[in-house]
């Protein structure tokens, strides 16, 4: 296995690295089934959607626009780009338009839109074309939606990165001073390895079967890092143990494998069921993160039960050997201090603390409900990135920005060129144009029964007040008989949202129900489930309201480096929901597993749960502490929607695992006594013949017997 592991690192590692040439282009955030994603297609052909997909800016210091010397260069431009690489190109020198002309006339614009209305294909035909915007002695910057995406992936590539290299070497120190021995610490970095490895091989395969999204595949792997650390640490951790409780190796790798090994399975298996949720939201970025986040935390686990295994059977007793100097000797912590005499204090007042943290988190997450939900673009992006750079300038120094667009398709009932039917098109884009937010409307082109209508606006393409024009237009009556489409930014960003909340409701549901399913299998319990689904959620509330407390408010804006946009990516709580309520469990199944190996024999529920939290939670912080290292590094980007994954599962990891797993749960678990391992009699016969059960304990000192109700104690 260990030569195996060795070579599927060196062969993996150089065939993983074509995995990006098989991820497709474009971020993939739109509703590919919404109205905006209909009227694109009835767009694509002649009839064209009439908004600028690329805007090119060029500016000289000394020349204005009118110098021939400017004129020629523009001009020598749009004569290199192939006529099959746009749909239309317009130039101050090909319309006149001093729209396209800044007020210090030394900056003027070329705008064009891309063939097709497929994202991955317009992104293709930009890259092959980008070189040739170069125009000698002008400055040009790139801006319009698709630059955007291709900045933002660039950017987003090249700050991960860093945060990767900045991350591991964090990594190697926790582990060294959480382990005190460099074999013991070589080992889940061994394991992080591997799966880094493995998930470039996987994106490479999965990316060959459907099309997978480059902007979600950077979290993909990234978390894969992280939970492979997290699942060895556990691991390591009780085979250690076991080799202290005086078990011969092989006997201790079984141990470790049998215990901890459970867990991790366990935790897996819902991380990849809660990412494998994502489904049901139809856009390319979700479903690349259900596919591509199911794969490669599936390899963590597999990678954690077989290839650690055969690490710590090589490593032996000889796991704690080479010992940092400065470090010294972890001391283990003496039955009844500690966290056991923490877990106590709390349990004298269950009802106190429960109902104190229960507020607390439910206060923290108030700000989601004044949250405003949009899509990452260059708000999300560095002050001085190009597009940041050009949206800026169209802004303040031109008339009209080409890319505030929303164009609106028609399908009359007939020929949409005839005289009645061009009267009902003007009247229909009168009553557009009187909308409030809506600067200009008229009809800008037919085709058969189609007819185009093009609206330009002023406001923000990512603000409330552009989302309420939306929903007035849709409201507005189309001429008799004919029907009437909306595209372009505002509106596919209003799909966006609705497909978001229309698939929101059903992703938690499966989350939940798999919770249940999963810990119940594990436990034979159904009020454990429960409390554990409720305890996820006030740990998501209160990350999402640090969320919109930091990012649309501001708050620590400076330390974080970045600029309040005023609001927040609308899969930013989506993908962090999925992420955190799946690590939530590898901590719940953590603790609960050696909560009930000590009651199994006791039969005393104070004590367990007073016992489990003092073997459980010093490993526990230090598994949210390595993997909030991991994830914590997007804070360190240059990219807004980046810190929000880092901030939004940094706050889920560090509430979950001191504030709920510390407090919450030993105050719950002395309010439910013994009927938190309770389930009606059906359920726990059922239990004991295709349930999970925990191994075989060791040899113990029988318990006093405890009285208490038959059902509580059938499991």
């Amino acid at each position: 296995m260990f030569v195996t592991a060795i070579l599927f690192v060196v062969l993996g590692g150089v065939w993983g690295s074509g995995a990006g040439g098989v991820l497709g282009g474009g971020a993939g955030l739109d509703n590919p089934h919404g109205e905006s994603s209909q009227a694109n297609s009835l767009l694509a052909g002649t009839l064209g959607r009439h908004v600028a997909d690329v805007v090119v800016m060029y500016e000289s210091p000394t020349m204005s626009v009118d110098d021939p010397g400017f004129k020629q260069r523009v001009e020598a431009v749009v004569a290199k780009l192939p006529k099959d690489s746009y749909e239309w190109v317009e130039t101050y020198y090909s319309t006149g338009s001093t729209d396209f002309v800044s007020e210090d006339r030394h900056k003027t614009y070329l705008a064009m839109q891309l063939p097709g209305a497929v994202e991955e294909e317009q992104v293709v035909v930009y890259n092959q074309i980008l070189p040739l915007f170069d125009a000698p002695d002008l400055t040009e910057r790139f801006g319009g939606l698709t630059a955007v995406g291709q900045q933002f992936n660039a950017i987003s590539n090249r700050d991960l990165a860093r945060a990767e290299l900045l991350s591991f070497p964090l990594l190697i120190i926790l582990l060294l001073v959480v382990f005190r021995s460099l074999i013991a610490a070589s080992l889940p970095l061994a394991i992080a390895i591997l799966v880094a490895v493995g998930s470039l091989v996987v994106l490479r395969i999965v990316g060959g079967l459907v099309d997978l999204s480059t902007a979600a595949i950077n979290v993909v792997v990234i978390l894969g890092l992280g939970l492979a650390t997290d699942y060895a640490l556990l691991i390591v951790n009780r085979f250690r143990e076991e080799l202290a409780a005086g078990r011969e190796v092989e006997d201790a790798v079984v141990r470790a494998t049998a215990t901890a090994g459970r867990t991790v399975a366990v935790s897996g298996i819902t991380v990849a069921v809660t990412l494998g949720g994502l489904i049901v939201f139809p856009s390319r970025f979700l479903t690349s993160l259900a596919y591509a986040g199911v794969s490669v935390v599936l390899f963590a686990v597999i990678a954690a039960l077989t290839v650690l295994p055969a690490l710590l059977s090589v490593a032996g007793r000889r796991i704690d050997s080479l010992r940092i100097p400065l470090l010294g000797r972890r001391r283990p912590e003496a039955e009844g201090t500690g966290w056991y005499r923490t877990a106590h204090r709390v349990m004298r007042r269950p009802v106190t603390v429960v109902l104190g943290i229960t507020l607390a988190l439910g206060a923290l997450g108030v700000p989601l409900l004044g949250a405003v939900w949009t899509r990452p673009a260059e708000w999300a992006l560095p002050a001085d990135t190009d597009s940041v750079v050009v949206t800026r300038q169209l802004a303040e120094e031109f008339p009209y920005d080409p890319t505030k667009v929303i164009s609106t398709v028609v399908r009359m009932p007939g020929p949409a060129d005839t005289p009645e039917a061009k009267a009902q098109l003007d009247d229909f884009a009168q009553r557009l144009d009187r909308i409030e937010g809506v600067d200009r409307a008229e009809v800008t082109g037919t085709e058969g029964d189609l007819a185009r209508i093009t609206l330009g606006y002023s406001l923000s393409p990512y603000g409330q007040e552009i989302r309420d024009v939306v929903v007035k237009l849709r409201a507005e009556p189309p001429p008799p008989g004919a029907t009437a489409l909306f595209a372009n930014r505002p509106a596919a960003i209003v799909d966006m949202l609705t497909m978001i909340g229309n698939g929101l409701p059903w992703m938690l549901l499966i989350t939940s129900v798999v919770t249940f399913v999963v810990l119940f299998l594990a436990f034979g319990s159904v009020t454990l489930p429960i409390k554990t689904v409720l305890m996820n959620l006030l740990s998501l509330s209160a990350a999402f309201g640090a969320m919109v407390l930091i990012f649309q408010d501001g708050f620590l804006a400076g330390p974080l480096g970045f600029t309040a946009p005023g609001f927040i990516d609308a899969n930013m709580p989506v993908m962090i929901a999925a992420i955190a309520f799946g690590l939530a469990m590898d901590y719940e199944v953590f603790m609960l597993a050696r909560i009930r190996e000590h009651y199994l024999v006791s039969r005393d529920p104070v004590e367990s749960v007073a016992v489990g939290v003092q073997h459980t939670a010093r490993i526990v912080t230090a598994a949210a502490l390595l993997l909030g290292v991991v994830v914590g590094a997007f804070v360190i980007t240059n990219v807004t929607v980046l810190k929000m994954i880092g901030v939004g599962v940094v706050v889920a990891l560090v509430v979950d695992a001191t504030i709920v797993r510390g407090l919450l749960v030993p105050a719950s678990m002395k309010l439910l006594g013994h009927w938190a391992w309770w389930s009606p009699r059906p359920l726990a016969r059922w239990w004991e013949r295709h349930g999970m059960p925990e191994p075989e304990q060791s040899a113990a000192p029988p318990a006093p017997p405890v009285h208490v109700p038959d059902t509580a104690v059938r499991n």
